[in-house]
C-alpha cells in the first residue's frame, strides 16, 4: 500500500531522469551521423556509425594538449579550493574573532554577484601579471570560492565540539586541531565539495575562452567552441568532441557519486 502511494514520486523522478538522459543519448547518436543525417528533418534515429568523426576531432584541434590543460586547471583549482576554503570555513565555524559574522556576510554577498561582472577586473589583473595565454592564467582566479567556504563551514559546524575541546586540552593549537582532528572528520564534505569543484572547473567556458586565445593553451570547452563554423557547423564532429570531453567527468561522477550524496547530506544537517 505504501509503495502504491509513491508512484507519483517515481513518475516525477522518471521524467526528470529522462530529461537528463535524452540530450546525452542524442549527443551519442549525432556523433555517429553524417552531416546530412544530423540536419535531416524528420531526424535520423539510426546513424550510419561514422567513427571517423572522432578522428576528425583530433585532426581539427590540438585535443591532447587541450585535454592536458583542462586536467591541470581542474586539479590545481580543486586542490587549492579544498585547502583555502577549508581553512576559511574552519575559521568562520570554530574560531572567535572580532567582526567574524560581518566578514562572513560580506563573503556570502559575493554569491549574489554574477560571475560576468568579475570578468573584466580578473582579465586586467591577469594581463597586468603578464599571464595571458598561460596555464597559471587559467587557474589562478578559480583557486578560492565563497560557495566552498559556505558549504564547508556548514559541515564544520555539524561536527561535535567535544572532540575539538579534547584536542585543545591536550595542548594542540588551532592549526594543529584543524589539520589533525577536524580536517579528517570533514572528509565526506571535502569529497562532495571536491567533486562539485571538478565538475565546475571541467566545464568552465567563459574564463578560458577569454584569457587564452592560443589553441595550444585553451581548455577542452574553449577548444570545442572553436569548432563552431562561421557559416556551417559540423554537428557530428562537434558532438564527437563533446562526447570525448564529457566521458572523463562522467567516470569521476559515477565513481564518487556515493561520497557526493553523503557529503551534501551531512552538510545540510545543520
Amino acid at each position: 500500500m505504501r509503495n502504491g502511494r509513491l508512484w507519483p514520486v517515481h513518475l516525477v523522478l522518471a521524467v526528470g531522469a529522462a530529461a537528463m538522459v535524452i540530450p546525452f543519448f542524442w549527443e551519442v547518436l549525432t556523433s555517429l551521423k553524417t552531416f546530412t543525417e544530423s540536419t535531416r528533418v524528420p531526424p535520423t534515429w539510426i546513424p550510419s556509425f561514422q567513427w571517423s568523426n572522432f578522428t576528425r576531432v583530433l585532426d581539427s584541434t590540438p585535443f591532447a594538449q587541450q585535454f592536458g590543460n583542462t586536467v591541470v586547471m581542474t586539479v590545481v583549482r580543486t586542490l587549492a579550493q579544498l585547502l583555502f576554503c577549508s581553512l576559511a570555513a574552519y575559521a568562520f565555524a570554530r574560531l572567535r574573532f572580532p567582526g567574524r559574522n560581518v566578514i562572513f556576510v560580506l563573503l556570502l554577498s559575493v554569491l549574489m554577484v554574477p560571475d560576468q561582472l568579475f570578468l573584466i577586473p580578473q582579465y586586467q589583473i591577469i594581463k597586468g601579471l603578464d599571464l595571458l595565454n598561460t596555464l597559471p592564467g587559467l587557474f589562478l582566479p578559480g583557486m578560492f570560492s565563497a560557495f566552498g567556504t559556505f558549504m564547508l563551514r556548514q559541515f564544520f559546524m555539524s561536527l561535535p565540539g567535544e572532540i575539538e575541546e579534547a584536542a585543545r586540552l591536550d595542548g594542540a593549537n588551532p592549526l594543529r586541531i584543524f589539520w589533525s582532528v577536524m580536517l579528517p572528520l570533514a572528509r565526506p564534505g571535502l569529497l562532495a565539495f571536491g567533486v562539485l569543484t571538478v565538475l565546475w572547473s571541467w566545464k568552465d567556458l567563459m574564463w578560458p575562452l577569454v584569457v587564452n586565445t592560443d589553441p595550444e593553451k585553451m581548455t577542452l570547452s574553449a577548444g570545442l567552441a572553436a569548432l563552431h563554423g562561421e557559416h556551417v557547423t559540423e554537428y557530428p564532429v562537434l558532438m564527437a568532441g563533446s562526447l570525448m570531453a564529457t566521458l572523463p567527468i562522467i567516470v569521476v561522477f559515477v565513481v564518487l557519486q556515493k561520497q557526493l550524496i553523503q557529503g551534501i547530506a551531512f552538510t545540510g544537517s545543520k
